[in-house]
């Protein structure tokens, strides 16, 4: 760990003015067991977005910080609009026990996944002194409400922002379906209004609304437009914003820094 905030403490002091650092991290989470990040950071950063993708949750990310899987996630491919507007952008990758089939699937509600999730936020918040937010879309939702059901502060998130909500899931526990009352922090739902992904109905949002009650500040905000090509679920449909994705970004920003 000490190694760990060495590296990302040194990254976070050596930028010059305009200058942005690019880091992969390997924090130690469980015994035997490592939660890689990519970590972008901005000169003079404003907050820490921890970006969640969605499907299986798994990025494969090289020491050198390539991507081999999940490039064409909405997080993840617009992930440079998020570092220049000012944000340190910290991509989860599957924990190193998770690098082969299923990945994340049947994963992201377990003590496990927050255990790694909990030292991600405090191995960010050390380093940066920053707040700290988790940003799912899809699946990445139900991490990022779960770890936010299970962890208080300081060990749990400052903020929270869920994209395209899994609302409806007949295979595991939509995010409705948890306890929602136990979320405190800012919260910002951000959907589709034309998603058409089976388990994403935005005609379920008001539920997801009046079940987040305890949020000191939410909001939903929806969006319409764009273009939708190939599977409904997928990141290149309205789902994934396709062809809003700077539209999305800035309100999202907005609403962030305005917390």
């Amino acid at each position: 760990m000490y190694r760990v905030l060495a590296v990302l403490l040194f990254a976070l002091a050596s930028g010059s003015v305009g200058a942005e650092t690019t880091q992969t991290l390997d924090i130690p989470t469980r015994p035997g067991v490592t939660q890689r990040l990519l970590v972008i950071t901005p000169d003079q950063p404003k907050a820490v977005l921890v970006l969640f993708t969605g499907g299986d949750g798994v990025l494969r990310i090289s020491p050198s910080g390539e991507l081999s899987m999940g490039k064409g996630n909405f997080l993840i491919r617009t992930r440079q609009q998020w570092v220049d507007k000012g944000f340190v952008v910290a991509l989860v990758d599957s924990p190193s026990d998770r690098q082969s089939y299923p990945f994340l699937s049947g994963f992201r509600q377990t003590t496990e996944h927050v255990t790694d999730i909990k030292a991600v936020i405090a191995t960010l918040r050390q380093s940066t002194k920053l707040p700290i937010w988790l940003v799912g879309t899809s699946r990445g939702t139900q991490s990022v409400a779960f770890v936010a059901t299970s962890l208080d502060r300081p060990d749990g998130p400052d903020g929270l922002v869920l994209t395209s909500t899994i609302l409806n899931d007949p295979k595991s526990r939509s995010v409705p379906a948890m306890p929602l009352e136990k979320i405190t922090v800012p919260t910002l739902v951000v959907h589709h209004q034309q998603d058409t992904c089976r388990i994403c109905n935005p005609e379920e949002l008001p539920d997801l609304m009046n079940k987040l009650s305890h949020a000191s500040r939410r909001e939903l905000v929806t969006f319409e437009g764009g273009i939708s090509e190939g599977d409904p679920c997928e990141a290149l449909a309205h789902h994934g914003y396709n062809g809003i994705e700077a539209k999305v970004a800035d309100r999202i920003a907005t609403w962030v820094l305005a917390q």
